[in-house]
């Protein structure tokens, strides 16, 4: 009679478990860890963008690095200088002579003058002009890597909160389902249908879940000031997981097809090839230091005298208005081997540049391939949790039936329970890490986004 009433509530239990009383114990559990009003992922993003420093000083080394091309226009550019003088004249000279003659002079003398110089051929100058521009789009590069990495450090942090508030949601819930068992194993123990066994056995459940509970505790509250180190502020409340939900495969779902973007979108194989091509423009400017160069010099200037005393006889002063207009050629011929040794330098560096190159993007591709393969990875894992999460819940209601009508014991249920928890917990971290995983996969091929932080945002509730 008992074996028949517990195979019809096992059926009951089995019909019933993916339904409501999943959604029972997936709402016990905390499955939306953030409240309604809770700030969501985008928002974080735009507190870390304000906040940040690593973010803050790649932005002042962006703008440090748009200086150079201002810097090597100046170089084709004519330069013009001013300069002044005025000098007091005291001389007193002395002749050889029969008898001895002696001459005292004192004026004053003062002028000034104008300079201007255009360089007319100066190769270096215009190749340095040309590395500017290079050295520019690599200064964007790396403000748009650290722009990469701000978006995947802000999403990580933020799921590593999520993870936390469910780790100790987890603990407190699997904490009272253990309490509750407890006072029915002293219950049972005190009627006499069960021993003590079974209320040493939930007690040191109990006791473990207690500790596991303040461990949580701990953990969430650094993983929030971790968080707020990015932010600058700490939100007592983050929007979670919705309840369900489809986590779409990576498109294009081929993983040549990233590795082929990622050896060239990457952002430091972008940074590592504008690398090369400034050591290759060094090369070529070092080399010219070895062609002649030639400017327009042009130069307007006067040069005033006072009027001076010689031999007690006063002269007058002089005022002498010049301009001159012509060009300056200078031919480089020996500078103790500095200019060859720079050059071999810069070769030197070019060849270094290009292997650099090389290996970012060898390791982009592999980057590229662990991150997809994390991502199929996970895909997989979430629908396996899925599963286990369905037949954990059938697996604890047939022991509790079993407890009751006396076919399954205490220990049967504990760890009934135990599984269950802790398959709802590996659940929620496989969605978080293949969440995490697929934003990786975009950084690594260069083309994440927003956009994508937002289509992330619209799974939180």
């Amino acid at each position: 009679m008992k074996t028949d009433r517990f195979q019809s509530r096992l059926m009951r239990a089995a019909r019933y478990a993916g339904t409501k009383k999943t959604a029972y114990l997936l709402m016990a559990l905390g499955l939306t860890a953030g409240a309604a009003w809770g700030a969501d992922l985008v928002s974080v993003y735009r507190d870390a963008v304000a906040y940040d420093a690593p973010y803050a000083a790649a932005k002042a080394s962006l703008d440090a690095g748009r200086e150079k091309l201002p810097q090597a226009r100046a170089g084709l550019l004519p330069t013009v200088g001013l300069a002044a003088n005025t000098v007091w004249n005291d001389i007193d000279s002395t002749q050889r002579t029969t008898p001895p003659t002696d001459t005292a002079v004192k004026y004053n003398s003062n002028g000034w003058s104008v300079t201007l110089t255009q360089p007319l051929f100066r190769w270096q100058n215009w190749l340095g002009y040309n590395q500017s521009e290079l050295l520019v789009a690599q200064a964007e590069a790396q403000f748009g890597s650290a722009r990469l990495d701000l978006i995947v450090r802000v999403a990580q942090t933020y799921f590593d909160v999520l993870l936390a508030q469910e780790a100790l949601a987890t603990t407190r819930a699997q904490k009272a389902a253990i309490g509750e068992q407890l006072e029915s194993a002293k219950r049972n123990f005190e009627v006499g249908t069960a021993t003590i066994t079974d209320t040493h056995e939930a007690q040191s459940r109990y006791d473990l879940a207690a500790a596991q509970e303040i461990a949580a505790q701990s953990d969430l509250l650094v993983k929030r000031q971790a968080l707020r180190m990015i932010v600058g502020k700490e939100h007592e409340a983050l929007k979670g997981l919705k309840s369900s939900f489809q986590i779409g495969r990576p498109q294009p779902d081929n993983i040549d097809a990233w590795v082929e973007t990622a050896e060239s979108g990457n952002p430091a194989v972008v940074i590592s090839r504008a690398g090369l091509e400034v050591a290759a423009l060094e090369a070529e400017k070092q080399r010219a230091g070895h062609y002649p160069t030639l400017d327009l010099v042009a130069t307007r200037g006067r040069a005033s005298q006072s009027g001076t005393l010689a031999l007690g006889v006063s002269r007058p002063g002089s005022d002498t208005d010049s301009t001159t207009i012509g060009v300056q050629l200078a031919f480089p011929i020996f500078s103790g081997g500095a200019t060859v040794s720079k050059d071999r330098e810069a070769v030197a560096l070019r060849e270094k540049a290009l292997a650099d190159l090389e290996n970012a993007r060898r390791t982009a591709a592999l980057q590229v391939r662990q991150t997809y393969l994390g991502v199929t990875s996970g895909l997989s894992q979430v629908k396996a949790y899925e599963a286990a999460l369905t037949s954990s819940q059938l697996a604890l209601e047939s022991n509790k039936l079993g407890y009751d009508v006396g076919v399954r014991i205490n220990i049967d249920v504990l760890n009934a329970q135990g599984q269950l928890y802790d398959t709802r917990q590996k659940l929620a971290k496989a969605r978080l890490d293949t969440l995490a995983a697929q934003l990786k996969l975009k950084a690594a091929a260069g083309n994440l986004s927003e956009a994508d932080l937002a289509a992330i945002n619209a799974l939180l509730e």
